[in-house]
């Protein structure tokens, strides 16, 4: 890969991870709740996500979810049902007090604590096939035929697009934990931000069980 293509590969996925989706409202949901420290952490959870779809597409697992209706369905289900899982957790959740926000570890919200939001980002990542399929569609576009390891490009390229993700996402979380460090009315209105985002994650999970395969 020439410099131009290199330079076009970097723009091309810092435009992809500024785009919100499931990942961002993660990021920024728990970053106006617990602040930086709870976003950054949320970040890093995404961020370990997105290895699990880096490595199996290296070894060709997001071909066989291309090609098997069977294999991405069950997967599909799994993650759809985790974000949903998600959204309902915050829909139920109760109104956390004001210094909630400037002290995390007293949120309710934070089953298992920093851990708990690692791994909940981790899962929401990493139980999305369509992760992986947007790793088979995009990087094979700046590997060439002539190129020898194809393989060890794929993952070059995903570990590349991986870690330029995760200064984008801490970007999400110091975005979002600045403005709710002030914003008053933000923070006395976090409950509705917790039924908001609970009905996007429910949503986002409803859309993806109901996506076609990719056989369809």
């Amino acid at each position: 890969m020439d410099a131009h293509q290199l330079l076009l590969f970097v723009a091309a996925g810092l435009l992809l991870n500024l785009t919100p989706g499931p990942d961002v409202l993660y990021i920024v949901t728990n970053a106006l709740r617990g602040g930086r420290r709870a976003g950054v952490v949320a970040a890093c959870g995404i961020t370990a996500g997105c290895f699990v779809h880096i490595f199996a597409a290296a070894l060709g697992v997001s071909a066989l979810l291309a090609t098997s209706a069977t294999a991405f369905a069950v997967l599909k289900l799994l993650g759809a049902a985790y974000l949903i899982y998600v959204g309902v957790r915050m829909l139920l959740s109760h109104a956390p007090a004001a210094t909630s926000l400037i002290a995390p570890h007293e949120d309710p919200m934070r089953a298992g604590g920093m851990k708990g939001i690692f791994f909940r980002g981790f899962w929401t990542n990493a139980l999305n096939p369509k992760v992986a399929l947007f790793f088979l569609a995009f990087l094979p576009q700046f590997i060439g035929p002539a190129v020898e390891h194809k393989a060890l490009a794929f993952l070059l390229l995903g570990l590349l697009f991986n870690f330029n993700g995760l200064w984008v996402n801490a970007g999400w979380a110091l975005a979002a934990a600045w403005l709710a460090s002030r914003a008053t009315v933000l923070q006395k209105g976090m409950q509705w931000l917790d039924r908001i985002a609970g009905a996007m994650f429910v949503g986002f999970g409803l859309k993806l069980a109901l996506s076609d395969n990719p056989d369809s």
